[in-house]
């Protein structure tokens, strides 16, 4: 335990030393307010004894720059040492931030009590914010399960409409366009048939981590939404920009060389559905999807591995 006392001399320590070193607590001084608050930034000091009788009220202001400076969450017990005690002394050690008092000189029996109480309330309050940190990361981890697919690894379809509402309102606020690709696994019914459903799950996850690979921004969403399909929203993209983007995650998927003897080729390949728009007040995230689903089907329709645009004729 380090224990900072701050009065108006280093030779006028009253606090009884060897009282101090039983609890195994070492001691440091400061004379001003630059010293205390030096000290409390070098030291990190458990608990400080601060002399309310500093010339010119410092006592309080050494107090209240502790506080002031203190960030969320810290917190260090400040003991003022009085000379006599009234109400209003004790009205203005608290206002300036105290949190208790001890009357000068320092008996060693009223110094041990007040060490002993306050060893105890710094190991609680150690012990609950180790707790809240733990709270914190179980709670963040549990909001990573709920919005994560736990066969790829991408967001889940509950993610992704959360995630669509709130890409949509700032398109729409700052007049952005927004761009989605919708991505069909080719014939991935017949994929499972032929070479099982492990096979399956690994070919998925593959595709999902290409997918990944190729919506690089950390402001780009992927997301599994459905068996086989994959959804990839790009905030801020006009309709070139998405298809030079639903271009290039087609080549890599077939870049995998995964084994389909079900499609022309021979290996698996990916539908690709685009579509892009400017958020209005008339035109819900809904629309999107929809122009990107129309866009998909096109491309099943017109042989499977390729992009289409949702606005082509």
């Amino acid at each position: 335990m380090k224990i900072l006392v701050v009065e108006d001399s280093r030779c006028e320590i009253r606090l009884p030393t060897q009282q101090v070193d039983k609890f195994g607590a070492t001691m440091f001084s400061a004379c001003s307010t630059d010293e205390a608050l030096e000290s409390m930034t070098t030291v990190q000091p458990d608990l400080v004894f601060l002399d309310a009788a500093l010339p010119d009220g410092e006592g309080s202001r050494i107090a209240q720059a502790i506080r002031a400076n203190e960030k969320p969450g810290e917190w260090t017990p400040i003991i003022f040492l009085l000379s006599g005690v009234d109400d209003p002394s004790i009205a203005a050690c608290v206002a300036a931030g105290g949190d208790d008092y001890l009357l000068k000189p320092v008996s060693e029996i009223a110094l041990g009590a007040k060490i002993r109480a306050l060893q105890h309330i710094v190991l609680m309050r150690s012990s609950m914010i180790a707790l809240t940190r733990k709270l914190d990361a179980a709670n963040q981890e549990l909001v990573r399960i709920a919005s994560c697919d736990g066969l790829t690894g991408v967001s889940n379809r509950r993610y992704f409409n959360d995630a669509m509402s709130i890409e949509w309102r700032r398109a729409r606020r700052h007049s952005n366009s927004i761009a989605m690709l919708m991505c069909d696994i080719d014939q991935f019914r017949l994929f499972n048939e032929r070479y099982g459903h492990l096979a399956g799950d690994d070919c998925l996850r593959a595709v999902a981590t290409a997918l990944r690979r190729h919506a690089e921004r950390p402001s780009d969403i992927v997301a599994r939404f459905g068996p086989e399909e994959f959804a990839v929203v790009l905030p801020e993209t006009t309709i070139s920009g998405a298809l030079m983007v639903a271009e290039k995650i087609r080549t890599a998927i077939r870049e995998l060389h995964i084994p389909h003897a079900a499609v022309p080729g021979g290996q698996v390949s990916l539908s690709i559905g685009v579509a892009s728009a400017a958020p209005g007040f008339d035109n819900p995230p809904d629309d999107l999807v929809e122009a990107a689903e129309k866009a998909l089907l096109r491309a099943k329709e017109e042989g499977r591995d390729r992009v289409c645009r949702a606005d082509a004729t």
